[in-house]
C-alpha cells in the first residue's frame, strides 16, 4: 500500500456519461471526504480512498463520499448511484479508473455501463494554452522522422493537418461532410476548418493526458494558413516559433529516390520532387522568411547525419521538454530511425 505522505495531490477530474442510470452521469471532482477507515482497514486521505485517487460528484448529490473510488477488498473501481448504492464496477488494479474497456453493471445498476473520461484539467474551465512549435521543410527534409523521434523520446505530441483531415473523414466527424464536398469539388479545405481541427485535437490531448507540447508538421504552409491560425487563436496569443529543416535539392533527390524502394508512394520520383520543391519555394518560403524576420525561426541543416540533426532538434525543444522523459534510453524504433540499427527485413 502506498504510504500517505507519498501520495501526490489528486488534481484530476472524471467525466461519466452514457450510463443506463442517467443519475450516474456527470462530472466527478477530487474527493473532499474527511479521513476515515475503509472496509480494508486503510485510512483515507484528502482526494484518496484505499490508497488510490477518489472523486465526489461535482453536484454534491450523492449520499456516498467518495462516489467514485477503489475497493481493496474487491480489487475494483466502483461508481455509485445518488442513494449511495453501487451501480457499476471494474475489476482491475489500475491507478486510475479505466477508460479503455467496458465497465460491469453491478447489482443496483442498469445497462448500459457508462463511458469514463479522465481530465487533467477542470473541463468547466478553458483549456490551458498549447505550447506549439511549427515544423516546416521541403519534401524529404526529414520532418516526419524527427517529429516521430520527438514524440517517442521527448514526450511531444506530433500532428499533421493531412492526418487530422483524414481522421475526421474516416470517423465521420462534425466537419466530415463539408470536407468531403470541398475535396470532391477540387478545392482546398478552408483554414478555419483545418485550424479548428488542430485546436480541438490539441485540447483533447491536453485535457486527457496532461501533455501540452505540440509539433505541427507542415503547418503553416503559406501566409494564408498563418492568417487562419490568427483567426482561430487570436493575435493576442504569442506566435509559436518554427523549426525549419533546410536541405539542398540534390540531397532531397537522393533521399526521395532511396525511400521510393520502400514507400510505394506515387510522388516519390524526381519529376514529382521538383514540382513539390517549386511549390514549397513559392508558397512556403515566404512564410519561413516571415518567421525569420520576427526572430521566430530556428534553422536546422538536415543534410547532416540523422543523429546530428536529432541532437539539434532535441536542443531546440529542451526548454519545454521533460528532462526525465528525455533521459530515457532510445527505443528500438528510435535507433532504427537514427540509423543505429538496420531496418527489419
Amino acid at each position: 500500500m502506498v504510504e500517505r505522505e507519498e501520495l501526490k495531490p489528486n488534481m484530476l477530474f472524471v467525466e461519466v456519461s452514457g450510463a443506463g442510470l442517467p443519475e450516474v452521469d456527470g462530472l466527478f471532482v477530487p474527493s473532499t471526504a474527511p479521513p476515515a477507515e475503509s472496509e480494508s482497514g486503510t485510512v483515507s486521505t484528502l482526494g484518496y480512498w484505499n490508497g488510490k485517487m477518489a472523486w465526489d460528484r461535482a453536484d454534491g448529490k450523492s449520499e456516498r463520499s467518495p462516489a467514485l473510488s477503489y475497493s481493496n477488498s474487491y480489487q475494483s473501481w466502483r461508481i455509485c448511484r445518488l442513494d449511495g448504492h453501487l451501480a457499476y464496477d471494474m475489476t482491475c488494479e489500475t491507478d486510475l479508473p479505466p477508460t479503455d474497456r467496458d465497465w460491469h453493471v453491478y447489482k443496483k445498476g442498469v445497462a448500459p455501463a457508462p463511458q469514463v473520461v479522465v481530465h487533467y484539467f477542470d473541463p468547466r474551465l478553458p483549456c490551458p494554452e498549447p505550447n506549439v512549435v511549427f515544423v516546416l521543410g521541403g519534401p524529404g527534409a526529414g520532418k516526419g522522422t524527427m517529429c516521430e523521434l520527438a514524440e517517442s523520446q521527448l514526450g511531444w505530441t506530433h500532428f499533421s493537418t493531412g492526418d487530422l483531415l483524414r481522421t475526421e473523414l474516416d470517423n465521420g466527424g462534425p466537419s466530415a461532410t463539408t470536407i468531403e464536398e470541398i475535396l470532391a469539388a477540387g478545392k482546398l479545405v478552408p483554414n478555419e476548418i483545418t485550424v479548428t481541427l488542430l485546436k480541438n485535437a490539441m485540447e483533447h490531448v491536453t485535457r486527457t493526458t496532461g501533455k501540452n507540447n505540440f509539433l505541427l508538421d507542415g503547418f503553416p504552409r503559406s501566409l494564408d494558413n498563418l492568417k487562419g491560425w490568427y483567426e482561430i487563436f487570436g493575435r493576442d496569443v504569442e506566435l509559436p516559433k518554427m523549426l525549419y529543416f533546410e536541405c539542398p535539392i540534390d540531397v532531397l533527390e537522393q533521399r526521395i529516390l532511396g525511400r521510393a524502394k520502400y514507400t510505394g508512394r506515387s510522388d516519390d520520383n524526381v519529376e514529382s520532387l521538383k514540382l513539390r520543391f517549386e511549390t514549397f519555394k513559392a508558397e512556403t518560403m515566404p512564410t519561413i522568411e516571415h518567421f525569420k524576420s520576427l526572430d521566430k525561426c530556428v534553422e536546422i541543416d538536415t543534410s547532416q547525419d540523422r543523429q546530428a540533426v536529432y541532437a539539434l532538434v532535441q536542443s531546440s525543444l529542451a526548454e519545454y521538454t521533460d528532462r526525465e522523459i528525455a533521459a530515457k534510453p532510445l527505443t528500438e524504433r528510435a535507433e532504427i530511425l537514427l540509423g543505429l540499427r538496420p531496418y527489419p527485413k
